[in-house]
């Protein structure tokens, strides 16, 4: 059994069909639909503000899609959301799980080591003795700093750097290197190519390709798409219901590209409340009854900066509590909730 388990792949296969997510605002997404194999460099390409991150959010288990279907590694979502988050680590998303500006580079390092050894560690791993479970944690921070391709000695201050005199491509390494350290089967980046000039957005798509290769499925959000990648694009809001764009990049084709329409005129009516077969949109039945339940849980989770930056970083102890056939739509510290309500991310 244990052979059969490592011929397994590492990385985790991506497939939607039909894929969308609606908010009280309207639809953020819908009829996202493609197949990623393990292993694959998949770029959501966009506009800002046409869906992407809320996309990106959805495929790793951290909001509830209300259409269509999807499986990460084989588990479905909406029903196993908490299983999917298990395997699936963030980047820094704004919002969601940011680098804490007050915190050195080490800090955020040795926490995160802390905090997977705490609540993914089995209890054998507990009884060990301090200095052997010490080991362990360095161990994986060095694994984890050296794929994401991080040069401690070259920083300012080396370990002691703070995240606010780091460059944007270096944060960018620090937040993939915080992933890595619980070795997802998935990681979702989101903001790839935000304010990098040209050499440093290069750097940044030959680190993801480098994790790819490794063995490790790669969700990244981006305004551009770089060759060689399975290409997802958001249409932007204002496309006419219907439409949608060939998504092909060399030999690289997706099989369909999702759709973007907060916009959209059956949902304006909805929100002034006209006739509509299932009611006005403040007036559904079960469905609403569950999103007012979500916008409350959103409005009573902690505040990700009283507890520091593990409280919203990828792969936190919340994660965990969930079992793995809950369908409560859970997210990191509500942040994924106000996304979903405006519908433009």
């Amino acid at each position: 059994m244990g052979a059969e388990a490592e011929e397994l792949p590492h990385g985790a296969a991506v497939v939607a069909d039909g894929f969308g997510l609606k908010g009280p605002r309207g639809w953020a997404f819908r009829e996202v639909s493609f197949r990623a194999e393990p292993g694959a460099l998949v770029a959501i390409e966009g506009p800002s503000g046409s869906g992407r991150t809320c996309l990106l959010l959805a495929l790793t288990g951290r909001m509830k899609a209300k259409e269509g279907t999807a499986e990460i590694g084989g588990l479905a979502l909406p029903r196993k959301m908490a299983a999917v988050r298990r395997i699936s680590a963030l980047g820094q998303v704004p919002g969601v799980s940011e680098l804490d500006s007050a915190f050195t580079v080490a800090e955020h390092l040795n926490e995160r080591a802390l905090l997977q050894r705490r609540y993914d560690g089995s209890v054998r791993t507990l009884l060990r003795r301090p200095a052997e479970r010490r080991a362990i944690s360095r161990a994986r921070i060095d694994e984890a700093v050296a794929a994401a391709g991080l040069d401690l000695a070259a920083l300012p201050k080396g370990g002691r750097t703070s995240v606010r005199d780091l460059e944007r491509l270096e944060a960018l390494r620090l937040s993939i290197a915080l992933a890595l350290i619980g070795r997802p089967r998935l990681l979702a980046v989101d903001d790839t190519d935000l304010k990098l000039s040209d050499a440093d957005r290069a750097e940044a798509w030959a680190l993801l390709r480098a994790v790819a290769d490794s063995g490790t499925t790669v969700l990244a959000v981006c305004s551009e798409a770089p060759e060689g990648a399975l290409r997802i694009t958001t249409l932007d809001g204002a496309a006419e219901p219907g439409t949608s764009s060939s998504a092909a990049d060399g030999s690289t084709t997706a099989e369909g590209v999702g759709k973007t329409a907060p916009g959209d005129p059956e949902d304006a009516k909805n929100a002034k409340g006209a006739e509509d077969p299932e009611g006005p949109e403040g007036a559904e039945g079960s469905e609403d009854s569950e999103d007012s339940e979500d916008s409350e849980a959103a409005k009573n989770a902690e505040d990700p900066k009283s507890s520091g930056p593990a409280a919203t970083r990828a792969g936190s102890p919340a994660d965990g509590d969930v079992t793995g056939d809950s369908t409560e739509d859970t997210t990191e510290e509500g942040a994924a909730d106000a996304l979903a309500e405006t519908g433009r991310a």
